[in-house]
């Protein structure tokens, strides 16, 4: 089945064309869509790969580039971005670049293009063998540490409050969600009441991070009946021995049960 790509632009000029036809000629399935709500929204399932051919309009859609950045985090797109060094700067601003698969300059080499597509591909074949992490915490630097500890061995979302990792849980099963406890408007145990009240999430399993380690507050979290807790000033090493473990754990218990 060909790989499908979906190319955000406002208009088609004769760059955009001549991308359209060559990733067309390397065997992709393409769709074009306007950088828009409505658009990006009709089209957000048509693709796993994105590709964003920017422009000085960028000024100009400033809620469709937050809707862009929660599609790529909620639903795992791949962006890739073409544009020069001032466009790139003024995307980032609202995309961080930890979010983008890839920046390409223009004039654009379209072999560098292919390249970095042939990434992306082969990096949603790996994604798609490995155990699906949800990670949700209002510390965007906390996030992004213990994402870049994870992602070797697992795919990883991460979302920044207990609405956006609902939102995500309506239309995904993630393999576990490792959940901040103490997060303002909605805290990790509201979170975990939410998805066992819900037939859809009930199930999955929740792992608490907490930066309390105190005999107290360990047993408030511990009534709670998550599937573990971790504190968040665990070392990189023993955060990763822990989930390991925890997987390990649930495949014993689905031979098990076989």
């Amino acid at each position: 089945m060909a790989e499908k790509v979906l190319v955000v632009s406002k208009g088609s000029g004769f760059m955009v064309n001549a991308i359209l036809e060559n990733l067309r000629k390397q065997g992709y399935e393409v769709t074009m869509t306007e950088p828009t709500m409505e658009e990006l929204n009709l089209h957000q399932e048509d693709a796993k790969i994105y590709v964003f051919f920017l422009g000085d309009y960028l000024a100009e859609i400033a809620e469709p580039l937050v809707f862009l950045k929660d599609l790529c985090v909620e639903k795992e797109k791949q962006l890739l971005v073409i544009g020069s060094q001032d466009e790139y700067e003024e995307l980032c601003r609202t995309i961080p670049k930890p979010v983008l698969a890839g920046w390409l300059r223009r004039p654009l080499n379209m072999e560098e293009l292919f390249e970095k597509l042939a990434g992306c591909v082969k990096q949603n074949e790996e994604r798609e063998r490995k155990k699906n992490i949800l990670l949700v915490d209002d510390d965007p630097a906390y996030l992004q540490m213990v994402k870049g500890w994870l992602e070797e061995s697992y795919r990883v979302v991460i979302t920044t409050s207990g609405m956006q990792a609902i939102t995500y849980m309506a239309t995904h099963t993630p393999d576990l969600v490792l959940l901040d406890y103490e997060m303002p408007v909605t805290t990790g145990p509201q979170i975990l009441e939410m998805m066992r009240s819900e037939v859809k999430s009930d199930g999955i399993p929740v792992i608490f991070l907490t930066g309390k380690g105190d005999k107290e507050s360990v047993m408030r979290v511990l009534s709670l009946k998550p599937d573990g807790y971790l504190l968040k000033t665990m070392q990189k090493k023993e955060i990763l021995e822990a989930i390991e473990q925890f997987f390990e754990k649930e495949k014993l218990k689905e031979k098990l049960s076989i």
